[in-house]
């Protein structure tokens, strides 16, 4: 279960890379989540319950600590920072 987990949040931080602030602030969350749920619990529906409430609080939290600006998506996948909506 541990070397699954690890594994998982490695391949799913590379593919953070290019997403806007609110999406990696969910996927940061829900990886961390899911790691201390599935470690704390040793089991698969205690990495799904920590992955989603870790997913929620990380776009919380990040809403509430970011500095006013953020990164966007546009409609033809450039990604470019302005003041947050």
């Amino acid at each position: 279960m541990k070397k699954t987990t690890f594994a998982l949040m490695a391949m799913l931080a590379v593919s953070v890379s290019a997403c806007t602030t609110a999406e990696r602030d969910a996927t940061t969350g829900g990886l961390v989540g899911a790691a201390i749920g599935g470690l704390a619990t040793d089991s698969w529906g205690g990495a799904a319950v920590g992955g989603a409430v870790g997913a929620v609080s990380g776009v919380l939290i990040g809403k509430a600590t970011r500095n006013g600006w953020c990164r966007y998506r546009d409609r033809n996948g450039r990604i470019y920072e302005a003041r947050c909506r």
